[in-house]
């Protein structure tokens, strides 16, 4: 069973600056609540029970975020009536149990912050997943470890894109068998239009194996001098490890540009 998952937080978040100079993006309001907890809560109803945030030392925020008990205490003594209140610190204290905290200080990539987490992943499949990325209206983590436990490999969730915007994605190229759960042949990333194998882009969750850590030891900066997580998969694909792709069923919501949050916050208002 897949019990742990890991989060990587220390993402500078130049997208949506200014506002990201003061206060980190994961923690902007959508609704009513940190774009951060609607990641946790798919997890736990995921069934994860071990949680590892990857943040830096400027992130220190978002861990301040669930240790911050004295401040709750001494709301709530003043405001013994707020229910409310009450509700949401009992959900941040119970989240604070769950999580761990590593650093990745260097923006040195996804893979570089995965590595990060080799002494505290204990199974042979973890669950990452990136909270710029929403899935609202289906627990898309859920779904993959129900296929996990059917197909005993790694997952990829997977959605279509239009074939014009391709470059801004890691594409997979697929099997063409099955269009919901396919098997991954290769992952490009970011390919021109004519050599983009499909227009299935990968989104941000990911059941990884263990063994990913042994690829990411060895393995040489690519763009931007980063350690590349789809590197890693692609080097995995080689060694004939077996990865799926999988076509969520719930909607899409982008939150790492000021566009898409905002119309984040317009979407999941409306639930």
């Amino acid at each position: 069973m897949i019990k742990q998952a890991i989060i990587p937080l220390a993402g500078q978040g130049t997208r949506l600056l200014p506002i990201t100079s003061v206060i980190p993006k994961e923690l902007l309001p959508i609704n009513g609540k940190p774009g951060l907890e609607y990641i946790l809560e798919e997890c736990v109803q995921a069934g994860i029970k071990d949680i590892i945030f990857i943040i830096s030392s400027k992130k220190k925020m978002i861990k301040k975020y669930f240790y911050n008990d004295a401040f709750f205490k001494k709301i709530l003594k003043n405001k013994k009536k707020n229910k409310k209140l009450k509700v949401e610190y009992s959900k941040i204290k119970k989240y604070k149990k769950m999580i761990r905290f590593v650093y990745q200080n260097s923006p040195k990539g996804t893979g570089d912050a995965v590595l990060k987490c080799k002494n505290l992943i204990n199974s042979k499949y973890f669950l990452m997943l990136l909270p710029d990325d929403l899935i609202i209206n289906n627990n898309c983590s859920l779904s993959m470890i129900n296929l996990h436990k059917k197909y005993k490999s790694s997952i990829i969730a997977a959605m279509k894109v239009n074939k014009k915007n391709v470059s801004r994605w890691g594409i997979l190229d697929r099997d063409r068998t099955n269009k919901k759960n396919f098997f991954i042949k290769d992952v490009i990333e970011k390919p021109s239009i004519k050599s983009a194998p499909s227009n299935h882009a990968i989104i941000g969750r990911y059941i990884l194996p263990s063994k990913i850590f042994k690829i990411l030891e060895k393995q040489k900066p690519g763009q931007n001098e980063e350690i590349h997580i789809t590197d890693s998969i692609r080097t995995l694909i080689k060694q004939k490890n077996k990865f799926f792709g999988h076509v969520f069923a719930g909607k899409y919501l982008d939150c790492g540009t000021m566009k898409g949050y905002i119309n984040s916050f317009v979407k999941i208002s409306k639930i």
